[in-house]
């Protein structure tokens, strides 16, 4: 039996490549679909931050959302990937050099919708490991920047993360 709200893994397959298939329709719809300043959504790129032991996630309190969330935001110019971007902006809102991307590219895809004037972020959505010893600093991004252990996502994140963390946990073995 699964906790109620989550799907098996034929029905997240599905819901991924319906997904994946809503943000090849949107780029091809909105040739400036990449970018912030396309108003009927973007594409976005975010990384869940793993502690070396692979026991803990560190999560930032987003000051203009007020929740607890992964790092991650719009693509730039000077990013060469959607990987590149994520990993910028792990890098940039968590403090932490030597982040490394899970081998495998994106570990998930995500869709929700944000405040005008834009109407959907597209998220392409990775997972990044820690360097031993590494240490966070809260960016002008963040009210706040904490690790919680596995069992604590669930308490403090929405779905999203929580359904990131798990793709991300499957993806670590």
């Amino acid at each position: 039996m699964r906790p109620t709200g989550f799907a098996g893994p034929a029905e997240l397959a599905e819901e991924q490549e319906e997904l994946r298939q809503a943000y090849l329709d949107h780029l091809a719809a909105h040739p400036d679909g990449l970018w912030k300043a396309c108003g009927a959504g973007h594409l976005t790129a975010s990384a869940l931050v793993v502690d070396p032991a692979r026991e803990r996630v560190l999560l930032t309190l987003h000051r203009k959302l007020g929740m607890w969330l992964q790092m991650g935001g719009h693509c730039e110019p000077g990013d060469a990937s959607l990987a590149a971007a994520g990993l910028r902006e792990a890098v940039e809102e968590s403090g932490i050099g030597g982040l490394r991307l899970l081998p495998g590219g994106p570990v998930r895809l995500d869709r929700h919708p944000i405040p005008a004037p834009c109407h959907w972020h597209f998220d392409v959505q990775y997972a990044a490991l820690a360097p031993a010893g590494s240490v966070a600093a809260i960016s002008e991004e963040s009210l706040d920047l904490r690790w919680f252990g596995y069992d604590e996502v669930a308490g403090v994140a929405d779905t999203s993360v929580v359904r990131l963390l798990a793709a991300a946990r499957a993806r670590l073995g």
